[in-house]
């Protein structure tokens, strides 16, 4: 009997196709029974997707709320109803913006602010996407998500108002929103023009392989129970058992979540609340 392959595979993924293509191809290349990712980066959008394989799957609520670290670049001047350049132009000036002008409004956009997603997106309405609508002609009636910028800053002018930007976002934030409010502050219009994922939770972007590396077999699937930076705590077989079983153990230990072991197998994250203990994530 085949092994089942578990663990995380950081895939560098090329502009042009979606992430469950990308996944799927990363699934059929190495074997695994089970694929999926930890966030989805557009059809247009390169750079880190960690795939998850087998039990790793499981791991997509954990890390839904880590936060994300983007290169994009902002083309002001235009936008488009997408707000990237697959939309068609809605609203254009000549206004040339300055490196000095970004600088001082950047500002204002670091800590938390509520965001109004795009219309195309895949926000959902009354459980329909609202691209879905958007693209149907029907209203989108979205509303503002409070996000956080941790870090927002210029890496590079590239031409007539054009410019690379470096963000750190929490999850849940929209590039191509931030590049509208960036351009409204600056009174003209912004649109999204390339966006790179370079970070996300504890995983880089320079850790990644290449859809053409993991094809031929170059490639490093990251174990389990080294992508949770906590304290290790092995159980008994009896303990386990009580555990795998959904009993609520009692133990002497300090509150917060722990890797949990049973001798040399990883059985996910446990949470230890007043010396009471439950599964955080269990993978087995």
């Amino acid at each position: 009997m085949k092994n089942e392959i578990n663990g995380i595979l950081l895939l560098d993924k090329p502009r042009g196709i979606s992430s469950n293509t990308a996944v799927n191809i990363v699934k059929k290349a190495v074997g695994a029974s089970k694929a999926g990712h930890l966030g989805t980066l557009d059809v247009e959008g390169e750079g880190l997707l960690p795939v998850t394989l087998g039990k790793g799957t499981k791991l997509f609520d954990y890390f839904l709320s880590k936060d994300k670290e983007y290169n994009a670049d902002f083309k002001f001047g235009v936008t488009t109803d997408t707000l990237d350049l697959e939309g068609k132009i809605i609203a254009q000036d000549d206004k040339i913006i300055t490196l000095k002008d970004i600088e001082g409004v950047l500002e204002q956009f670091i800590g938390r602010y509520p965001q109004m997603p795009p219309a195309y997106s895949a926000k959902k309405i009354n459980g329909q996407k609202a691209y879905d609508l958007a693209r149907a002609g029907e209203e989108v009636n979205l509303k503002p998500k409070e996000i956080e910028i941790y870090d927002l800053k210029i890496l590079n002018w590239l031409d007539t108002n054009t410019f690379r930007f470096l963000i750190h976002c929490s999850s849940g934030t929209y590039i191509r929103s931030l590049c509208r409010d960036i351009a409204n502050a600056l009174s003209t219009y912004g649109v999204m023009s390339r966006i790179q994922r370079t970070r996300c939770g504890v995983f880089d972007l320079k850790n990644s392989f290449s859809i053409q590396s993991i094809k031929s077999g170059n490639y490093k699937i990251i174990p389990l129970d080294t992508v949770f930076d906590m304290e290790k705590v092995n159980f008994s077989q009896k303990e386990t058992s009580l555990l795998l079983n959904g009993v609520w153990l009692t133990k002497e230990m300090q509150d917060g979540e722990y890797r949990a072991y049973n001798d040399k197998q990883f059985l996910g994250v446990i949470e230890v609340k007043s010396k009471i203990i439950k599964f955080k994530l269990r993978l087995i």
